[in-house]
């Protein structure tokens, strides 16, 4: 774990905090009560874990290496990142090596981990389909995905899925107060429930935001998360679309530049924020329906390499003709 005053690595407390057994796991118990009955019958399937990023899908499948091998977990488990490793040689070769030697511990078979496996070329799912099926008596696999649209039919056959949701406000509001005891932070609730929306149910981005912000100071503010993040604070996005859509379009183009230019946001940052913000804002459904289509014609001109300010100013000009229509 890095002090305030050390060098921090962005995944020190993301590791430091990942629980090792299933029974650590947070949320996620529609999953996990199914999957501690495979254990404890030592007979694990292939399985297939989906969902968004940093929601504990890893974390589940390196608990259940532990859970099942305990401090011989190192020469019976393979973990690989598809992503950095897609092509099918290493399908043909690591995986397949791995896969067809007998385990010596007392479980009979190992466990070969395949993080972002929907990265993974056609080429090589159909190549590890049948390594899969070959194998299975002394090899079971997990692959963990974010899309279990890019996983071949026949993969998605052979594994028992998993689907894994984001993660709620009271678990995130937890985790958060299991660190700030263990790193004897102060953090108030503003700044947790700024850490939190920031994150959208990703843990990791929790962890990853909290050491930042405790990097620069042990006493966490909702101004220092947002500073930190370099994100927009979603009340200055709300009063600058508010005064857009009063016809104030002088004193709403202030506010955008003070954003983009006094606080150095980027223009995507803030268009982001905007299009979170059109449930809020005060404006009738079929106003709001051509602000979304607005937010989202302008976010893809700024992708596409226009200017973050003269496209915002010319998105805050539409608000206001939208409201006036």
């Amino acid at each position: 774990m890095a002090a305030a005053s050390e060098p921090s690595d962005s995944r020190v407390w993301a590791e430091k905090y990942r629980p090792h057994t299933l029974s650590e796991v947070i949320d996620q118990k529609h999953a996990v009560e199914r999957i501690k009955a495979f254990v404890a019958a030592r007979n694990v399937p292939h399985m297939l874990f989906a969902g968004p990023a940093g929601v504990g899908k890893t974390t589940v499948a390196l608990a259940i290496a532990h859970d099942l091998y305990g401090k011989d977990v190192h020469g019976n488990v393979l973990e690989l990142n598809a992503s950095n490793e897609r092509g099918i040689d290493i399908i043909r070769n690591k995986v397949k090596d791995f896969a067809r030697t007998r385990t010596v511990s007392g479980i009979g078979y190992r466990l070969i981990i395949l993080d972002e496996a929907d990265a993974l070329t056609g080429e090589a799912q159909q190549a590890l389909r049948r390594t899969m099926e070959t194998y299975a008596a002394v090899s079971r696999f997990i692959l963990i995905c974010n899309w279990s649209s890019k996983i071949i039919e026949p993969l998605q056959s052979r594994s028992v899925v998993f689907r894994f949701h984001t993660l709620g406000k009271e678990d995130q509001l937890k985790f958060l107060e299991r660190m700030e005891k263990a790193e004897k932070l102060s953090m108030d609730s503003a700044a947790k429930d700024a850490i939190i929306y920031l994150a959208e149910g990703d843990l990791r981005k929790v962890a990853n935001i909290a050491q930042s912000a405790a990097s620069a100071k042990r006493k966490i503010t909702e101004d220092l998360v947002y500073d930190i993040a370099s994100r927009a604070k979603p009340v200055d996005v709300k009063v600058m679309m508010e005064l857009a859509l009063a016809g104030k379009f002088v004193d709403a183009r202030k506010k955008l530049q003070d954003m983009l230019l006094m606080q150095g946001l980027s223009g995507e940052d803030v268009v982001r924020e905007m299009h979170r913000q059109l449930d809020d804002v005060k404006a009738d459904e079929r106003t709001k329906a051509e602000l979304v289509a607005k937010v989202g014609e302008y976010e893809y001109r700024i992708s596409q390499g226009g200017n973050d300010l003269i496209q915002l100013e010319a998105l805050l000009a539409q608000l206001m003709m939208c409201a006036k229509r």
